[in-house]
Order: C-alpha cells, then sequence, then structure tokens
C-alpha cells in the first residue's frame, strides 16, 4: 500500500512529497523535493522599472531606492534634477545613503536627462508605462493590470507629472484618498503603488484585457489627457 503525503514551506518555494510505501515487515519513506514559485513565473522574468522625475528630496529618494529593492525592482531611472547617490563630483552622499540604509549599493539606476527619450525609448522595448498621480482621467491603482515589463513614473511632491509626461504613458494610477489631505509623501505613494503593481504581473498578460485592466480611458473612447 502506498501514502502519498505533502510538507509545503510556509514561503511557499518548496514541496516536498512524502511517499510511504507499507510492507508485511514494515514500511520505508521516500521523499522528493520539488522547487515551484508562488507566481509560477520565474522571477528573473519580471521586469519593473522606476522613473523618478524632478523629486526634490534626497530623504525621499533614498526612501524610494530602499523601497524599490525591498520590492525586487530591476532599475531605477532619475531624471531630471532628481538627485542621485552620488553628486557631481562623484562624492557618495552621506544623506541619501542614510536614507536608503545603503540600497543604492544593491539596486541598478541611472541618471537620464531627457525623460521622454527615455519613456519612448523602454516603449519601443515592450514596457508598459504607468505614472501615479492625480488626474481626470486617472484610474484606481488597484485596476492596473501590470505587464510582465512595467515602468512606474513618481513625480515632484508639489506639481507633479507634467503633462507631456503623462501623455507618453499607457495609463494613469491614483491611490484613492479618503481623508482630508489630497496626497500622500511620494516615498509612501511608491511603496503602496509599486507593491500592488509587482504583485498583479503576469506572464504573456493578454491585451484583450487593456494596456492598464477594465477601466482603460482608451477603451472607454475618450480623451486621457486634457
Amino acid at each position: 500500500m502506498i501514502f502519498l503525503t505533502f510538507a509545503v514551506c510556509p514561503f511557499g518555494f518548496l514541496c516536498t512529497v512524502l511517499w510511504y510505501i507499507c510492507l508485511d515487515t514494515g514500511y520505508c519513506a521516500l521523499s522528493l523535493t520539488i522547487g515551484v514559485t508562488i507566481s509560477n513565473m520565474p522571477y528573473d522574468k519580471k521586469r519593473v522599472y522606476i522613473i523618478l522625475h524632478n523629486i526634490r528630496s534626497i530623504h525621499n529618494v533614498g526612501s524610494i531606492f530602499r523601497t524599490a529593492d525591498a520590492i525586487g525592482v530591476t532599475r531605477i531611472y532619475l531624471t531630471g534634477y532628481t538627485p542621485a547617490p552620488i553628486d557631481r563630483f562623484g562624492r557618495a552622499r552621506k544623506d541619501f545613503s542614510k536614507a536608503s540604509l545603503g540600497a543604492e549599493k544593491s539596486m541598478q539606476w541611472e541618471k537620464r536627462k531627457n525623460i521622454s527619450a527615455l519613456l519612448l525609448e523602454l516603449k519601443k522595448g515592450g514596457t508598459q508605462i504607468i505614472a501615479v498621480e492625480q488626474s481626470a482621467h486617472s484610474i484606481d491603482y488597484k485596476k492596473v493590470r501590470a505587464k510582465a515589463s512595467a515602468a512606474v513614473v513618481l513625480g515632484n511632491e508639489v506639481t507633479g507629472i507634467p503633462l507631456k509626461v503623462l501623455e507618453l504613458c499607457d495609463c494613469i494610477a491614483e491611490i484613492p484618498m479618503r481623508g482630508r489631505k489630497e496626497s500622500l509623501n511620494v516615498s509612501v505613494s511608491a511603496g503602496v503603488a509599486l507593491f500592488r503593481f509587482f504583485d498583479c504581473i503576469i506572464p504573456h498578460f493578454s491585451e484583450k484585457v487593456g494596456d492598464c485592466g477594465v477601466a482603460n480611458a482608451a477603451h472607454a473612447n475618450i480623451p486621457r489627457y486634457r
């Protein structure tokens, strides 16, 4: 007689199959460990980029680096006057490293002058561009269906993302505010949105669902931006 039982790792990555073969004289146990992933998609197939445009605060940028490392972001692009981990003389910024807890040492990052050229380059390579911003044509961030390759744009703490940049994005995602304040700190918004988008990444995502889910403005036959 053969009994089959499963022992699953609490993190969902390994599954041990135990075979109990009962004999007249007793039984013996054979085990087989099988590697699986929770999302059924290889981690290295996911591509999530962050584009930080005209974010002035070193503390905010450093905090986003720390969050990006925790999530597993592929690369961070710094555009406009967003501060980099090193200054123009090539010296490491201590205040940056303090906010990031040194995450810039493990994160891939790149300084780019022209955000429009960067977005067009990413789009040409099949990357979906998602702006996190408040807009008349934004959708709830929970309705966004991120593709296997997605870039998330975050903008200035006060003025937000420029219209010319929004026009190059595939959709605008907004985090609903339920209190009296109209917005979150940009580093907090990054954490909320990125964890959601990363969890929703699906391999070979069907275009039939729309670039940004069921509420894509393009499918509603209305202008996305004004």
